[in-house]
């Protein structure tokens, strides 16, 4: 068995935690440092489902990309979401590591997974922010090539590829070819895809604005959802901890999936 600090450390070194946005709580979240772990659930976000489904299995950790906590507490009672959670996973003895925007920005962390599994090549940054202290560089979002095509059979592409329920989209009235990706909540990242020559962007949780701004300058601009363009993750996050824990049964959530329906 290992513990909680060595799955910690390997996070660490993978995506560093202190590259996580000053609004950000990535890290060591809950439990206990020294806690012997021989079963690893990978989730996105850490539900009440989720725990239920590592207690069911026996996991004594969660791996998430989202933070069980966001924002100050200030008691912890089953009066709320958040506590139910936190009680519900301290009565079972099952820790928490979320690793965040420090995830989103590393070289093969989300946006690398995204881009990849929509097939770009000569894949290179969005917005680089700067270097770690192993001269890795790091920032949101990744821009790349397709083979040109039909915004539309891109669009369909996108939405299988993820396994999206639906996208919504608005056509720039060009055919796509430079891609931006941006996995989550990176609408504001728009005016760096155009910058970057991009015709088309991929992302989440675009607000009504963006659109319009998307449409006035002549950019393709894709909403994926959120759960779509950051899931794919997880995958990355299991291959990392099976290859530096081989003896750890280390398994992806299979009762978390897109909570958006579209009619």
């Amino acid at each position: 068995m290992i513990s909680v600090s060595q799955v910690y450390r390997l996070l660490q070194s993978k995506a560093p935690f202190e590259l996580q946005a000053g609004f950000d709580n990535a890290g060591f979240l809950v439990g206990r440092s020294d806690s012997q772990v021989s079963r690893i659930l990978v989730a996105l976000d850490i539900t009440e489902p989720v725990i239920q489904e590592a207690i069911d299995k026996g996991a004594q950790l969660i791996v998430s990309h989202h933070p069980v906590i966001f924002g100050g507490i200030k008691s912890l009672t089953d009066a709320t979401l958040t506590g139910r959670k936190l009680l519900l996973m301290a009565e079972h003895g099952i820790s928490g590591i979320c690793a965040h925007t420090n995830l989103d920005a590393v070289e093969g962390g989300v946006n690398d997974a995204l881009a990849l599994k929509l097939g770009l090549s000569d894949i290179g940054q969005l917005r680089q922010e700067g270097t770690d202290q192993e001269g890795r560089p790091y920032g949101i979002g990744r821009v790349g090539t397709v083979p040109e095509q039909s915004l539309y059979d891109f669009a369909l592409s996108v939405k299988a590829l993820l396994g999206a329920n639906g996208v919504r989209l608005v056509d720039g009235g060009r055919t796509v070819r430079t891609v931006a990706v941006g996995g989550g909540s990176c609408g504001d990242f728009l005016s760096d895809a155009v910058r970057q020559g991009c015709d088309t962007f991929v992302t989440s949780d675009v607000k009504y604005d963006k659109f319009l701004e998307a449409k006035a300058i002549g950019i393709n601009l894709i909403d994926a959802g959120h759960y779509p363009t950051e899931n794919v993750v997880c995958p990355v996050l299991q291959d990392w901890l099976q290859e530096a824990f081989p003896n750890v049964e280390t398994s992806i959530s299979r009762c978390h999936k897109e909570v958006f329906s579209y009619l």
